[in-house]
């Protein structure tokens, strides 16, 4: 891969759907003479280009989105509240408004003759969008989680069922199908078990349901309706109807201590349904753990699919014990009404179904809560009228939205949870969330290409049967399409579109805009391109679980919204320039490299300010510099690959001279060097060595290999004088060498040998079997850096996680977000030399298994809990000792990007006697054609200093005998 892809790719995360902005797109354009004649602009729509035209227009500016942004707003005379004008909204918000009994106005007329007065929907604010619900009284589900409070309070402890004890499916769509409902009962007074809704509104309780409920807290038995998750089947066990089950706790759960596991009654812990859902566990592990009730159940129904959410019933009495009896009994009765409260909470009873749409609002409100500022009033009233569409139409844009598409039939949407698909549909094209595919739509709105993946292969050659063009030949789908699209554009076929609706029926897709606006959304909340909506789900049904840290912010991550527009205008350019690069269109390539230096060049050059006022340096990756750099660092690569030296060489000097605070300024900075000498250009090639040799912001291995240039270009009578750094530069390493029995020779293939157990293996493996045998009885992992990462973030939790302005902006970080960066060590250095000042006095092996037992599961940057055993960590840490690993450890602290690769290959370990005693030694492996990296010489050097042993281990074939 070209040097600089991945990082690309995972900048840009998820691929945007929407076509270029109109700007952008000339830009890119071959006729185009320039790119710098196209600045990125700051628009007050929802973007650039065609979307913001889009929202401007309206219902009445024709195309497939009707309805939409541009629809007048009224005032509603029973309410007050702004609505949408149009047909559709008003009879709907009026026959709501009606029938829940809204006290009429004063001033109000009568239903025969008042009108609906224009009013132009104010701004809305955090508190207006946090509170819209309490104001409304429309959503159920807001009601219940009216602020940010409720999304905060869920998953700062989240987490759920043992990895190696539940199987879970992660389907295309986000959520499982089988509702999740939890309802409360209470005896009556004869002793029978009587139902308590759980959810009481006022249109429909009565004053008996509302007194049971009421009540509930002094009842010593309650019925609960819930379903079990993360379900595994054993083999021979098979899932019966009014099976009775029982439950138990599983406190050792990696992800989740309160984890309680479903079990047939009478059966063996091996006989494990699956678990009870991480809300409902939370309070009801406390209860079990001090024996305070007793639970029996059965199962209520099968799942409809093999491994779905199975529907069960628990009924939990309460029982004294002697614990209880001397104990403090208000303690008790909180933890009883505790759980009480959970069960009859609106959150716990919403269908698992239906979470999506919960956690969809959540991140609307949260983002538009904290940036709002970087939104027009246009997008914020169109981001508002989200929360006024009912719930079917909600789930289904969420549904679609979370899905590949773009295009979707109609006739092949089902979701359990929507219970009027036409409806949902029609309010969703009303509000300008999606646009329909339909015979009236005009064929030049349409992108007949992204229509034509909607048909099947049979579909495609019906069609051209139809035109009598059935070619035989045309069998793949790739080809079918080209065929089409040709008979398309020549006249052949002017019908298409027709043709197609004829197949498929109504199609739908996310309109330009919503897609544009929820794009934003999920990118200010997440932070990156990595995450989605999926993040949601894993947490809930605890695949993930993220640590627990404090969000205080005292910056905005975009100062204002054209920070914003330039920042999404660049990531544009970076995604066409990854799908140019898939599709081998180096002419587009080259445009968007042309692009990206054009814009660097006439941005302001990079500082590294430090006063208060001004933003952090970590936040300068969400700047459109940031973007354009990471595009021009893979242009380089393209240009180098094409033996362009010419052109890579003038990009370099442009991000050197723009670019001033970047460790990438190292890998730059070589590849100046060395393309200067490809260039026939020695003596400017060893200038630029030797600047970058004593360049603040050159590191690690590229700083070494600078070094080594000047050692090799600065031979008299071009240089007389020998750098400093030559002695340690020429230091020799230790070498040692093994023979093994290849399996294949050929030159660029992987190394493969037969083992000293006489299985197939690789040159790590190999290595490890001599050293276990031959080489003294060491133990070891082939990690790399795993095993050190996992030590750093393991010993130095608490410093990564402390409370820091600004490196916390959301929920789902699994580490600061100055974690690779210099401020990381500056703005934490007390408390990081404390820690290192306990590891270097021996208590490193007490921290770690401290850390493990309290953090064991949690995501974490670096921690891989699954490869390494705590067993296996201890015995490193015990062998390395304290001075050589808090040592170690400060270098990761200063600069953990620079030295988070390049370790070297094998970590051994032995004990040298019963006292505990041991040592540690490192290995880099090499097969018989391969050479030490500059990173990887580096490290060797680094660890040498350090104290510790390292040798280089080269494998090399056994010699044939004669």
């Amino acid at each position: 891969m070209l040097t600089g892809r991945e990082s690309l790719v995972r900048l840009i995360g998820r691929r945007r759907r929407s076509p270029l902005p109109a700007s952008l797109a000339a830009a890119l354009s071959p006729s185009s003479p320039s790119p710098a004649a196209f600045p990125a602009q700051a628009d007050d729509g929802v973007g650039t280009g065609e979307a913001a035209r889009a929202a401007e227009a309206g219902p009445s500016s024709g195309g497939s989105g009707g309805g939409g942004v541009g629809a007048e707003w009224v005032s509603c005379p029973v309410c007050g509240e702004s609505i949408r004008g149009s047909d559709y909204c008003v009879n709907t918000h009026l026959d709501t408004c009606l029938t829940r009994g809204t006290k009429r106005k004063l001033t109000q007329s009568t239903l025969l003759n008042f009108r609906f007065s224009k009013k132009v929907p104010p701004e809305p604010t955090s508190n207006s969008l946090n509170n819209e619900v309490e104001t409304r009284n429309m959503k159920k589900v807001d009601e219940s989680l009216s602020s940010d409070q409720a999304f905060f309070s869920v998953d700062s402890d989240i987490g759920s069922s043992k990895s190696g004890a539940a199987n879970v499916s992660l389907p295309g769509c986000l959520i499982p199908d089988i509702s999740e409902t939890i309802s409360a009962f209470v005896p009556s007074n004869n002793g029978a078990v009587e139902h308590c809704s759980s959810i009481m509104l006022p249109t429909v309780a009565t004053s008996d349901s509302i007194d049971a409920c009421a009540n509930i807290y002094t009842r010593t038995t309650v019925a609960v309706d819930t379903v079990i998750v993360g379900r595994r089947f054993h083999e021979n066990i098979e899932l019966r109807q009014d099976a009775g089950i029982t439950i138990l706790r599983d406190p050792q759960n990696a992800k989740d201590p309160d984890a309680i596991k479903v079990l047939y009654a009478a059966s063996e812990s091996d006989a494990m349904l699956g678990y009870l859902p991480r809300e409902l566990a939370k309070v009801l592990a406390p209860l079990m753990d001090k024996h305070y009730v007793e639970c029996e159940g059965y199962v209520v129904s099968l799942p409809e699919q093999h491994l779905g959410n199975v529907p069960i019933q628990i009924t939990i009495q309460k029982c004294e014990t002697d614990t209880q009896r001397n104990g403090d009994p208000k303690y008790w009765q909180s933890l009883w009404e505790n759980f009480i409260s959970t069960v009859k909470s609106e959150y716990l009873q919403q269908p698992s179904s239906a979470r999506y749409q919960t956690n969809f609002n959540l991140m609307i409100s949260d983002v538009m809560a904290n940036h709002t500022h970087v939104f027009s009033d246009t997008e914020k009233s169109f981001l508002a009228s989200f929360k006024l569409l009912s719930d079917d139409a909600q789930r289904l844009f969420v549904r679609i939205y979370t899905r590949k598409g773009p295009w979707f039939r109609k006739s092949t949407i089902s979701y359990r949870e929507i219970a009027d698909l036409d409806h949902a549909i029609m309010e969703l094209k009303l509000a300008g969330y999606i646009n329909t595919l339909s015979c009236t739509v005009d064929p030049s709105e349409c992108d007949t290409k992204a229509a034509l993946d909607v048909l099947t292969v049979p579909e495609m050659k019906e069609i051209l049967k139809e035109l009598r063009k059935d070619d035989t030949s045309c069998t793949r789908r790739h080809e079918l399409v080209s065929t089409l699209l040709f008979l398309y554009h020549n006249g052949t076929c002017a019908s298409l579109l027709k043709r197609i609706v004829k197949q498929t029926g109504t199609c739908i897709k996310i309109s330009e805009m919503a897609d544009e606006l929820l794009w934003r959304i999920q990118r200010l909340f997440f932070l990156n391109g990595d995450q989605d909506l999926s993040s949601f789900l894993l947490v809930e049904i605890g695949v993930v679980k993220f640590p627990e840290y404090a969000c205080s912010t005292s910056h905005r991550i975009f100062q204002e919204r054209g920070d914003l527009l330039e920042y999404e205008e660049a990531i544009r350019v970076a995604q066409v320039m990854d799908e140019s690069l898939d599709d081998d269109n180096m002419d587009l390539v080259t445009r968007c490299i042309d692009l990206s230096e054009n814009r660097l060049c006439t941005m302001r050059k990079q500082e590294n300010a430090t006063s208060p006022q001004h933003p952090p340096l970590f936040f300068s990756r969400f700047s459109a510099s940031w973007v354009y750099s990471n595009i021009l660092t893979l242009g380089v690569s393209v240009y180098e690959r094409d033996r362009r030296y010419e052109d890579a060489i003038r990009i370099l000097k442009i991000l050197l001279s723009k670019v001033t605070c970047d460790i990438r300024r190292g890998y730059w900075t070589l590849r100046l060097s060395v393309d200067l000498e490809h260039m026939g250009r020695p003596n400017e090639s060893l200038s630029i060595a030797e600047g970058g040799a004593i360049d603040p912001w050159v590191r690690a291995g590229s700083k070494f290999a600078l070094q080594r240039r000047v050692l090799r270009l600065s031979k008299p009578p071009r240089r007389w004088k020998v750098p400093s750094y030559a002695s340690y530069v020429k230091r020799n390493i230790k070498e040692m060498s093994i023979e093994g029995r290849p399996l294949n020779c050929e030159t660029g293939a992987k190394n493969v040998f037969y083992g000293y157990d006489g299985e197939l293996c690789g040159v790590e493996q190999l290595a490890l079997q001599y050293y276990a045998d031959e080489g003294g009885g060491w133990q070891g992992t082939h990690s790399e850096g795993g095993i050190w990462m996992t030590i750093f973030g393991l010993l130095m939790w608490d410093v990564m996680f402390a409370d820091i302005q600004d490196v916390f902006q959301s929920k789902f970080q699994t580490a600061p977000l100055d974690m690779e960066t210099d401020d990381f060590y500056k703005s934490r250095k007390e408390l990081a030399e404390s820690q290192l000042k306990k590891i270097q006095d021996g208590m490193a092996e007490e921290m770690l298994i401290s850390s493990w037992e309290l953090h064991q599961g949690t995501a974490c940057r670096g921690v891989n809990w699954d490869r390494h055993s705590l067993t296996d960590l201890r015995a490193v840490v015990g062998c390395i000792g304290g001075h050589r690993l808090a040592l170690l450890l400060r270098h990761l602290a200063v600069d953990y990007r620079s030295w988070s690769s390049g370790m070297p290959d094998l970590l051994l370990w032995r004990f040298l006697d019963e006292s505990g005693g041991g040592e540690a030694k490192l290995v880099e492996v090499k097969g018989p054609r391969d050479q030490l990296s500059e990173q990887q010489r580096t490290w060797i050097l680094v660890l040498m200093d350090f104290g510790f042993d390292v040798e280089v281990c080269k494998v090399s074939p056994v010699a044939k005998r004669r």
